[in-house]
């Protein structure tokens, strides 16, 4: 018997989660492809479609004022049920959709065309669709046509996952974990929940590469993001900001929870042996901060961890300090 993907909710939300995408900055691929489908099909509305647990939400969009809309009244919700093409000629005449939000108010839908987003793994995370203000037929060579552009969003669906992993060491990229940190930020204002950031840097970093050689340094940043990688949940943000430089966000942490870890990791890591490195033991200085108040922001957060860890650096390495936080700025934050 074969597994029915479309049964498999879990699982469907699983493989959108993996993607790594949900609340992400805008990027050239989707906008044009969803500019193509304005333009090609003659539509006024179009978009590519992600549907969460309660939610859709619109990675790109052309003729839509929002970036999201509830799941429960979304067209798209009854369109990923499908690997096929969910086609609505009149919104009005059709009893599912005659009274929806959408249809009675802005954008005022009266007709729609999605097709599904199948990932290779065989669920279905979203749809690219367009959309009509007047009720109208969508002829196969129109459906044909997006059909096409779909595989494109699927492509690049995944040709992003790809992208945002480094080679190396298997941590997020830099332009990932930025992206994904910057909607964690987010996150955490809008539930008032803390968030903490830290900063990692392998000590004397250059002086392992000119004496054992690159090979040797490459395996001491795989060692140190195999061990901060065992440490961590899966809520938390692991990358490679650059060189021998580590971030780490961790959702839902307060900073005395946060120092704990990083000291547990800089005590791991300084009683490593590294064969390349012929006995020498390696140690890295860490920057910690944490999310102070709403107007927060990503960069101010990465730029106290990153006194901080210049702080560690200066006081003689292999340490962990954490930025000063005013207390009213907390308070204020949890007010």
């Amino acid at each position: 018997m074969l597994f029915d993907f479309k049964q498999d909710e879990h699982g469907r939300i699983g493989a959108l989660e993996r993607l790594e995408i949900l609340d992400s900055s805008e990027e050239k691929p989707f906008e044009k492809i969803v500019t193509l489908v304005e333009q090609v099909l003659q539509v006024p509305i179009c978009a590519v479609s992600l549907v969460d647990r309660d939610r859709q939400w619109f990675k790109a969009r052309r003729g839509l004022g929002v970036c999201e809309t509830a799941r429960d009244i979304s067209f798209c919700t009854h369109a990923i049920q499908s690997t096929e093409p969910y086609i609505v000629r009149d919104a009005l005449q059709n009893p599912l959709f005659a009274h929806n939000p959408l249809v009675t108010g802005e954008p005022h839908i009266r007709s729609y065309a999605g097709v599904p987003l199948q990932t290779s793994e065989g669920y279905v995370v979203g749809t690219l669709c367009a959309i009509d203000t007047k009720a109208r037929e969508f002829p196969p060579q129109e459906i044909e046509i997006l059909k096409n552009f779909t595989k494109v969003v699927v492509d690049e669906l995944e040709l992003r996952k790809i992208a945002s992993t480094d080679v190396l060491s298997g941590a997020l990229s830099r332009r990932a974990w930025m992206e994904k940190a910057k909607a964690e930020v987010k996150r955490s204002i809008r539930y008032d929940r803390p968030l903490s950031l830290m900063i990692m840097d392998i000590d004397h970093f250059k002086s392992v590469n000119d004496t054992y050689g690159h090979a040797a340094g490459d395996v001491v940043i795989k060692k140190l993001a195999e061990l901060a990688q065992n440490s961590i949940r899966e809520t938390d943000s692991f990358g490679r900001y650059g060189g021998e430089e580590f971030v780490l966000l961790l959702p839902e942490t307060s900073t005395p929870d946060a120092l704990k870890l990083a000291e547990r990791i800089r005590s791991s890591f300084s009683s490593l042996s590294v064969d390349e490195l012929e006995g020498t033991r390696t140690t890295i200085s860490v920057g910690l901060t944490q999310l102070r108040d709403r107007d927060d922001k990503l960069n101010e957060m990465i730029e106290r961890a990153d006194k901080a860890l210049y702080e560690g650096k200066q006081s003689g390495r292999n340490c962990c300090i954490t930025s000063v936080v005013e207390p009213e700025q907390i308070d204020r934050r949890i007010a």
